[in-house]
């Protein structure tokens, strides 16, 4: 069905009730169009993918009247957080969740900026979010659908972060989780999906295996759906990493952006809220915005060289294997946009080598003080890689480090060296110390 494109109600949030469903608040009017053919649609509970095109090339974008969005006003400290960005949200109203989702910070790095010649490095830390991850942005978009729509059970199939983040936003918000997740899910993600009381479904097989069984039984079930790419929504939410970076520097984007890529939809919802600011006139330009890969899990990357050689997409499957558990997919579900949105932004995609990755996580974590999981670990990785190439010489740069490195301790242990046992003898510790100053 095709519509003409509704009006774009703005300027409606409730600043002395931030925390509530603004049912008063005049409806958000969007519209939905496959990415493939075209096609609008109106937004309705049980549409998820195009009908014509299915559930790879069918994914659907969210459309607005972008000539009426307007923001009666932002700040980056806002009590609001993402949620101050409504007029961009296909949401009636703000979530009923007792806490902030982003306003997460925006950390520059000067030494970085001598070391690799550049004329800003800022880094994006999203592990700390209600529940450590960049996930929750795009849970906090699903939890006030599923509250304006009268879900009272959301599912969904994660690696682990998206599953907690809806955990952990579920539990806030008063409605119920279901999760299914891979058998080799990290002990720290599984405790957090436990400690929140979701139902946990751990699957024998890979996030690919866990993906489908979780469409089949959930659907089955009537339950509202949280996976990747199949809700057109957890984009909307993922994009307001960008709108919050570009508040951050007061409009004045950088030049590159390194995003870590699994199934495609983080990076795919940052290039779209570049592309929605530029086209309401908050930024004149839009980042080069690159996407890293893990050498053992980049189908995306491969799609996107095919596709920028040939002007074809043609999905590439593979069996995915990768210490960044939170970017292992073998089957990647928003790839059509992935590779669309990055070349519109004059972006490219990267691999980096799970040494790369570890190394990365380590020296970060001593040269910053933040602690980043694996998958957020290999964006900066990927900057490294093209350092060193002098490409991003006086350029400005940020890095989005999308989860906290307490969700994988077991792999970022095995990057570092054990600590030292001694006994309770004061002697024998100035001993060891004083053997390792002479090292």
């Amino acid at each position: 069905m095709s519509t003409r494109m509704p009006a774009l109600a703005v300027g409606c949030v409730n600043r002395a009730a931030p925390f509530l469903l603004l049912r008063e608040c005049s409806k958000l009017k969007h519209l939905l169009k496959c990415v493939t053919c075209g096609r609008e649609f109106e937004p309705e509970p049980s549409l998820y993918t195009c009908p014509h095109c299915g559930d790879r090339f069918g994914t659907l974008e969210v459309l607005y009247d972008y000539d009426r969005a307007h923001f009666d006003s932002l700040s980056p400290h806002s009590e609001l957080g993402i949620g101050q960005f409504l007029p961009l949200l296909p949401l009636e109203g703000l979530p009923e969740l007792p806490f902030v989702v982003g306003n997460t910070p925006l950390i520059k790095l000067e030494k970085f900026e001598r070391r690799y010649g550049l004329k800003a490095f800022y880094l994006k830390d999203d592990g700390r979010n209600p529940t450590a991850s960049y996930k929750d942005r795009a849970t906090y978009v699903v939890i006030g659908k599923a509250q304006e729509w009268g879900f009272k059970t959301i599912f969904a199939a994660s690696t682990g972060n998206a599953a907690t983040s809806l955990a952990g936003l579920t539990a806030a918000a008063g409605l119920k989780a279901v999760v299914f997740v891979p058998a080799r899910i990290p002990e720290g993600k599984l405790a957090q999906l436990l400690v929140y009381g979701a139902t946990v479904l751990i699957v024998d097989g890979s996030y690919d295996d866990a993906y489908d069984l979780a469409v089949e039984v959930g659907f089955k079930k009537g339950w509202y759906c949280r996976n990747t790419a199949i809700n057109p929504y957890l984009l909307e939410g993922k994009k307001t990493g960008a709108l919050e970076l570009a508040l951050q520097l007061n409009w004045d984007v950088p030049d590159v952006v390194f995003v870590p890529v699994g199934d495609g939809t983080v990076i795919s919802g940052i290039c779209k809220g570049f592309m929605e600011l530029k086209k309401i006139r908050r930024i004149d330009t839009i980042p080069a915005v690159i996407g890293v890969q893990a050498e053992g899990s980049d189908i995306v990357k491969r799609v996107f060289e095919h596709y920028i050689a040939t002007g074809e997409i043609v999905l590439m499957d593979r069996e995915a294997s990768t210490i960044a558990d939170s970017i292992s997919a073998g089957k990647p579900r928003d790839v059509v946009k992935a590779v669309r949105y990055v070349k519109e932004t004059g972006g490219t995609f990267l691999s980096v080598s799970d040494e790369e990755i570890g190394t990365a996580l380590v020296s970060l974590a001593r040269e910053t003080g933040v602690f980043v999981e694996p998958a957020a670990a290999a964006s900066y990785a990927g900057f490294l890689k093209m350092a060193e190439t002098g490409d991003l010489k006086n350029k400005r740069v940020a890095v989005f480090a999308t989860g906290n490195g307490l969700k994988d301790v077991k792999t970022a242990q095995s990057f570092v060296g054990k600590a030292l046992r001694v006994s309770n003898d004061p002697e024998e510790a100035f001993r060891l110390l004083d053997k390792m100053e002479t090292v």
